[in-house]
């Protein structure tokens, strides 16, 4: 029977309505198929034909196997990763996929709004937090804790470092949901952590002195950095020494996938990433630098665009795709928890980060929620930035925004 009178085959229908007095129809019999499969076009192929036919299907069904990208998990596994920090960031993944949801839930926008604290006073260089803040630090401290590899956790949250158990080989900094204010609008936000090793000839000292020690490494001792980037996708971005590598959970399995491998920043953009609004307020040396570059006056001959999201991942999520220079010219960012780890992330893929004269990651933090200028990018742009001196502002009226 050739194959285009298959249309002519009596059509087995389920009886309408349903009932369960009609059983399901039978399947076709070997009888109809033999001929039909006498007629395809593999049938009338030769053995050798066949053979080959068959061995170029399991070949291409293995280059589509080998081609799947692998999850964070296993990128790990095959980068040779030590078992406990493995260990640690699975409980950071499975931290931030909870964060995630929470920010893209209804009820984010009233969260984001509210006091947290009952209206208490917080420690100098905190920002006053705010019930979302406070329920994704909880999340990343109880994820931590299951994960029995962390020491000491030091959050933009907290007033003070947090001992969390004798036996962790690692200390975590982190700011659980940097750009909370953002949610209500739908603004992207981002988790962002640091991760180093425990410093076992502190282990003598007292619980509280020993967790302050712990967290005030500098960025030079990182052994891994990363953030989570909450936004019309949510892109896990990590470094464990060896490049930045950026991976987007696949919401159909749950998993953080390889996306952006080995990423480089390039040397060069055409971006730069600032509130122009204080403009006035900035040292002359920060003003003549934006002036030129977006007049097309500076190294680079194309005149520069502005693009400012005010949501610091974000904002440094796109400098690290696209190039350029993102910044913040006053004493406003964390050393410890947002410019270490962001710095890190930066150098391994080619770039920059400084406080507008020395390097981030040579700055010796002193205290836990110590602040600075900050300022990120490609190489070319940032030694064009520094090479103007005077960048850091220093006029700070304190903004309410």
């Amino acid at each position: 029977m050739p194959l285009s009178s298959l249309s002519l085959l009596p059509l087995h229908r389920a009886p309408f309505p349903p009932t369960s007095n009609y059983p399901p129809p039978p399947p076709p019999s070997r009888a109809l198929l033999l001929p039909l499969l006498r007629h395809s076009p593999l049938a009338r192929r030769s053995p050798v034909s066949r053979a080959r036919a068959v061995a170029a299907d399991g070949m291409a069904a293995a280059t589509a196997a080998a081609e799947t990208p692998p999850t964070l998990l296993e990128y790990m596994g095959q980068a040779g990763a030590a078992d406990d920090l493995v260990v640690l960031v699975a409980h950071v993944q499975s931290a931030c996929k909870r964060i995630a949801a929470l920010v893209a839930s209804p009820g984010n926008a009233e969260l984001s709004r509210g006091k947290a604290g009952g209206g208490v006073a917080v420690a100098a260089g905190r920002d006053a937090p705010k019930p979302l803040d406070e329920l994704s630090n909880e999340i990343i401290l109880s994820s931590l804790r299951r994960s029995g590899k962390v020491a000491v956790m030091a959050s933009e949250e907290n007033d003070l470092p947090i001992w969390v158990s004798n036996d962790g080989p690692y200390v975590v900094v982190t700011d659980p949901l940097d750009g909370s204010r953002n949610i209500e609008v739908s603004i992207p936000t981002g988790t962002i952590f640091g991760i180093y090793n425990r410093l076992a000839e502190l282990d003598h000292l007292p619980e509280e002195e020993r967790a302050q020690l712990n967290s005030l490494q500098s960025g030079t001792h990182l052994v891994a950095s990363g953030y989570v980037l909450y936004s019309s996708a949510t892109i896990f971005c990590i470094s464990f020494g060896a490049g930045t590598h950026g991976f987007t959970l696949d919401h159909l399995t749950g998993e953080f996938v390889l996306t952006h491998p080995s990423i480089q920043i390039p040397p060069r953009g055409q971006i730069y990433s600032v509130n122009d609004a204080r403009y006035f307020d900035w040292p002359e040396g920060l003003r003549k630098y934006i002036d030129t570059i977006r007049q097309g006056k500076g190294q680079h001959p194309k005149k520069y665009s502005a693009r400012y999201v005010c949501s610091l991942v974000a904002d440094f999520h796109r400098t690290l795709i696209y190039g350029g220079v993102a910044m913040n010219p006053r004493d406003h960012l964390r050393l410890v928890y947002e410019a270490n780890p962001l710095s890190f992330l930066a150098e391994q893929a080619g770039g920059r980060g400084s406080d507008g004269k020395s390097r981030i990651l040579s700055i010796q933090p002193v205290k836990l929620h110590q602040r600075l200028p900050l300022f990120l990018g490609g190489m070319e742009d940032m030694l064009e930035l520094e090479s103007y001196g005077d960048v850091q502002q220093k006029v700070n009226p304190g903004y309410e925004v």
